[in-house]
């Protein structure tokens, strides 16, 4: 059955459809799909790794094993950074604490004077956004949960897709017809050098932007710069949003530690350089080079994956796109599609075009 052969409005319902679908299973189906998409780009990450090992004489269970071990020390190693860092913190909570309620109390004051609300009405909004947050709390621990599960799903999931790589590469093979082996080819070709492009591209921003806060709190005086300016790299992995919610904790704990304003302007300032950097700089040269997925449709992935798998789906969401985007310009009646995902931008649109051919006719019948 050709589709096109059908008036738009059939053709319109049979996509819809498809979509609802789509997105109904990938919703139920979350707690099962999360994990095995995180196991696969972590295997197409591991997987130059372990074949370097096999080049050795190692073998291939040996070798996947070998790179997850190199994997499971680096990100040890990173939350050791993390732990003591925060266990610097930690021992500085109860003069934060009690600088944190002189604050409250200050605005309080301020509230009650430039706008007359009395602060016994301030105190019951905040009592009760508190309380709306402690109904949170069971989701939390579910969440949380449900992280501890994908962590131990996860190793279990990269080594038998890296062991059964050339069983899962085969099937995909068979799976289309010999004349599009060429098409499966490019596409798995491009689609692992996107995703490794990307998730390097990710760790080598990460690195760079920690350091560059890190550099800008400790030159401002701002307590706990190196821990802060991390945990504000990490954040900004979450694209369009990260960034914004990083920048509040710096604020905060310059406000609790610092008198005046100065140190707040000054985190402002830094933080809004570095986003530029960052987005001018380090994320098309570094992160984008192979996911060319221009802004409007990365920021609108962003949301839709967030709106459907949470924080992992935020994550997920451009690189997913970008390898939708690789299907879509190997296939010919989706190529429309690639062209409206990319970040090409042509001169001037079909209609203005057509517009200047029909002036063209018009003058010259005259």
């Amino acid at each position: 059955m050709n589709l096109k052969n059908y008036p738009f409005y059939i053709q319109a319902t049979v996509v819809l459809f498809g979509l609802i679908l789509l997105v109904y299973a990938l919703s139920i189906l979350t707690d099962i799909l999360i994990p095995l998409a995180f196991a696969a780009f972590i295997s197409i990450l591991l997987n130059p790794l372990s074949q370097r090992f096999e080049r050795l004489k190692i073998p291939r269970p040996l070798a996947i094993l070998l790179s997850m071990l190199i994997a499971a020390l680096v990100l040890a190693g990173l939350f050791y950074f993390l732990s003591s860092q925060l266990s610097q913190f930690g021992d500085a909570l109860p003069m934060l604490k009690q600088k944190l309620m002189v604050l409250y109390g200050d605005t309080k004051h301020w509230v009650t004077a430039k706008f007359g609300v009395a602060e016994s009405k301030q105190d019951q909004v905040v009592k009760n956004a508190i309380d709306k947050s402690a109904s949170m709390v069971g989701q939390t621990i579910n969440g949380v949960l449900g992280i501890l599960a994908v962590v131990l799903l996860l190793p279990v999931y990269v080594f038998f897709m890296l062991l059964y790589k050339s069983l899962l590469l085969n099937f995909l093979y068979e799976a289309f017809a010999e004349e599009n082996s060429k098409k499966v080819s490019e596409v798995l070709a491009e689609t692992k050098t996107a995703v490794q492009s990307y998730i390097v591209g990710l760790l080598i921003e990460t690195l760079i932007v920690a350091t560059l806060n890190s550099l800008a709190l400790i030159l401002l005086g701002v307590k706990y710069g190196i821990l802060i300016g991390t945990i504000g790299a990490i954040l900004n992995l979450i694209p369009y949003l990260g960034g914004i919610v990083a920048i509040a904790l710096p604020l905060l704990i310059a406000t609790m530690t610092k008198d005046g304003y100065s140190t707040q302007i000054g985190v402002v300032v830094s933080y809004l350089v570095i986003q530029f950097i960052d987005n001018n700089i380090l994320v098309p040269r570094i992160v984008s080079s192979k996911v060319q997925i221009n802004a409007l449709v990365s920021i609108i992935v962003v949301l839709l994956g967030n709106q459907l798998w949470g924080i992992s789906g935020m994550f997920l969401s451009i690189p997913f796109t970008a390898i939708i985007k690789i299907i879509f310009d190997r296939i010919d009646n989706l190529k429309p599609w690639g062209k409206l995902l990319g970040d090409n931008i042509p001169s001037r649109h079909k209609g203005e075009l057509w517009h200047s051919r029909f002036r063209r006719k018009a003058v010259s019948a005259k």
